[in-house]
């Protein structure tokens, strides 16, 4: 099995390599809807020079086959058709590769709940257990970087820093998007941090901003 030495790893976190996460579903429901398809990007952090760099090299995309396609809507939304649903990558084998791509790096994504919650789902029915790597959300070092603004959704927030999407709500264009973001509040997380607890750390205090 692919699984097993994967589950056998380390709780490890690779402080230079994180992942920018999106997803596509057929639903808004992470404990109920199908995961259709995974995409990550790597961004590379020199904690020595602060500085973060998006890694286009380092990128995963992957549609999981569907026994049966999502809704006409949902298929509208994020134009994953029916004969790619069907013809995708069986679950196992999906997510097995995309754990071996992730290896130890934190994952990011916005509004990271969701994503977390429905790949973990799928993992367990897949692979018998979840991802071990820790996940932050994007949207939480927003708030706490830029208190001010009284942004909340994804595209309140490339709005208010100018940041065009190619395809809104296809997995990879989301991942780039939210990488650029990552980069525009970089800057004001990176002066206050100094490795990957201290970035915990501070989203966390997005509890006391403008509450959860």
């Amino acid at each position: 099995m692919h699984w097993l030495p994967w589950r056998r790893r380390a709780a490890t976190v690779d402080e230079a390599r994180w992942l920018v996460v999106d997803v596509e579903s057929s639903g808004l429901d992470p404990a109920r809807d199908r995961l259709l398809a995974v995409a990550a990007i790597g961004v590379q952090v020199d904690w020595r020079t602060r500085r973060l760099a998006v890694q286009l090299a380092d990128s995963f995309e992957v549609v999981l086959r569907q026994d049966a396609p999502s809704t006409r809507e949902n298929i509208l939304l994020h134009g994953i058709g029916v004969q790619r649903q069907k013809e995708g990558v069986p679950a196992p084998q999906a997510l097995a590769a995309f754990a071996a791509f992730a290896g130890d790096a934190p994952l990011l994504a916005f509004h990271a709940a969701f994503d977390r919650t429905i790949v973990a789902r799928h993992a367990k029915a897949a692979l018998g257990a979840s991802l071990p790597n820790p996940w932050l959300d994007i949207e939480h070092l927003c708030r706490v970087a830029y208190p001010q603004v009284r942004a909340r959704s994804l595209d309140e927030w490339m709005a208010h820093f100018g940041i065009r999407c190619a395809a809104r709500h296809q997995a990879m264009a989301d991942s780039l998007a939210e990488c650029e973001l990552l980069q525009r509040v970089w800057p004001r997380v990176a002066a206050e941090c100094g490795n990957w607890r201290d970035v915990q750390r501070l989203a966390s205090q997005h509890r006391w901003i403008g509450g959860s």
